[in-house]
């Protein structure tokens, strides 16, 4: 079964069998309670508060300041090409807390036993470890888990697929960023200059990796993607302002097989 629902700006899609429909409600309060603690577009959120200093940084909640010192630990591990501060030093979490909320999601579906399950929340996919959402049986007779495919739009005509690659252990995650549907929103150390991509999709064994990555790339350009995929076990494709595709070789053989 699918379960759809707005939450942080988009839609989330998750499908997991029918036996855990009842847990719809506790998926959606994850991702409810993220929104509720994260958003600078709530003037009531724990950040706004921090934002416009009615809450102090060390008087915070200790989940914030986990998320934070995650973030951080990004901007030191990508040489500040991913960055949990605006220009004007605001804290801004939205490039990490999705994928934060997404992670815990599936961490709850896996410690309630539920077999196979996929969460898309606004193009960021992750599957469960066996597999997608549905089974197929095998020739023997036994169950399998089928393969998701994940499909990644395509900048020039967002209704229309650039691509589509499967996602199996341990590949589960995949993230996109870019200024494709949002214009150019990624803080990139002060230049004023457009992206050199316009999307970049990572393909990870996690999604605050994948997520966090994609991110990187488009703001550190070439350079960035040079250093991602020479230190980070992930695959990517990248689409420049000139519409020329990039992908790691990974990638490419995905591709492959699965035309």
């Amino acid at each position: 079964m699918r379960h759809v629902f707005e939450t942080m700006g988009t839609v989330a899609s998750i499908e997991l069998p029918s036996a855990w429909a009842s847990e719809r409600a506790e998926l959606e309060r994850i991702f409810r309670a993220v929104d509720d603690r994260f958003s600078l577009y709530r003037p009531d959120s724990e950040l706004s508060k921090v934002a416009d200093s009615r809450l102090t940084l060390p008087s915070a909640s200790s989940v914030l300041l986990a998320s934070y010192a995650r973030a951080l630990e990004w901007r030191a591990a990508t040489g500040g090409n991913f960055t949990p501060n605006r220009p004007d030093g605001t804290i801004d979490l939205n490039g990490i807390v999705k994928a934060e909320a997404i992670e815990q999601a599936g961490e709850y579906l896996t410690s309630v036993g539920c077999p196979q399950w996929s969460i898309n929340v606004g193009g960021d996919i992750l599957v469960s470890p066996t597999g997608a959402a549905t089974a197929v049986t095998s020739p023997a007779g036994q169950l399998a888990p089928a393969l998701l495919r994940a499909g990644i739009a395509d900048p020039a005509a967002p209704t229309q697929l650039l691509c589509s690659l499967e996602l199996r252990h341990p590949r589960r995650a995949i993230a996109t960023s870019g200024s494709a549907q949002r214009g150019d929103h990624i803080w990139r150390g002060g230049s004023f200059e457009p992206a050199e991509f316009v999307q970049v999709s990572v393909v990870a064994n996690d999604i605050v990796t994948a997520d966090v990555l994609a991110t990187t790339i488009v703001a550190g350009g070439q350079a960035a993607l040079d250093d991602v995929t020479d230190r980070w076990d992930v695959d990517v494709i990248t689409v420049d302002r000139a519409g020329d595709l990039r992908a790691t070789p990974g990638l490419v053989s995905a591709l492959a097989s699965a035309s």
